[in-house]
């Protein structure tokens, strides 16, 4: 059983990651913003933690995180503007970074974006912008010394899903279920031998554990 941290655990991913968690037999811990967010966090298994993400520094993260065995970074602004974009997408990773390495939390898994996001059509400034600050978060964590995984999701979908993705380093574009993304992180945690690597997740063909299996090196 391991402790695992989750910050945007009441978001489409975190939500559904929890239970998976649970059930494999992890302690978790859920960071919050909203008070009365608390009480479905315990009820889905979790211990909640209190934090806005607009408002957190490096020191905050660390007394959260302190003695976990990992933390999964899955927030986001959620196109709510470009200074919430800056401080949750591109600034909170990077002072998780800094908590992890003052704490000795070394592994980290971030739910980041395709690359290949919004090319097959016209963008806004605003999403440009979150581009920007997805790239400048994976760069940092992957120029850290911590064990860290990056899961680029496609097109995310309001769906439980099938169980069911394609996952790898480089995919075509596509689109993914909320549900297939937790369940893939929830596999990767259960495989820490994959470890300081970047994948592309869409919905696929092949079970989430045959999928994180044939990612081992």
């Amino acid at each position: 059983m391991a402790d695992i941290v989750l910050i945007g655990a009441t978001g489409g991913v975190g939500s559904r990651l929890i239970p998976m968690l649970v059930r494999r037999g992890h302690s978790v811990t859920g960071l919050h913003r909203k008070p009365e967010q608390a009480e479905d966090l315990r009820a889905a298994g979790a211990t909640p933690a209190q934090g806005d993400l607009m408002e957190m520094g490096a020191d905050d993260f660390a007394a959260i995180i302190r003695g976990a065995d990992a933390v999964v970074f899955s927030a986001g602004a959620a196109g709510s503007g470009a200074e919430r974009t800056t401080k949750i997408d591109g600034e909170g990773p990077v002072k998780l970074i800094e908590a992890a390495r003052a704490t000795g939390v070394k592994r980290i898994y971030l739910v980041s974006v395709f690359p290949d996001a919004g090319r097959d059509r016209e963008t806004s400034d605003g999403f440009e912008h979150y581009m920007r600050e997805k790239k400048k978060a994976d760069a940092a964590l992957a120029g850290s010394d911590l064990d860290y995984v990056i899961v680029r999701p496609g097109t995310l979908k309001s769906e439980d899903g099938d169980g069911k993705v394609a996952a790898g380093r480089a995919l075509t574009y596509g689109d993914v279920a909320r549900g297939n993304v937790a369940a893939f992180i929830a596999e990767l945690i259960d495989a820490p031998e994959i470890r300081k690597d970047i994948f592309e997740l869409t919905d696929g063909d092949m079970p989430v554990d045959a999928a994180v299996a044939a990612l081992r090196r």
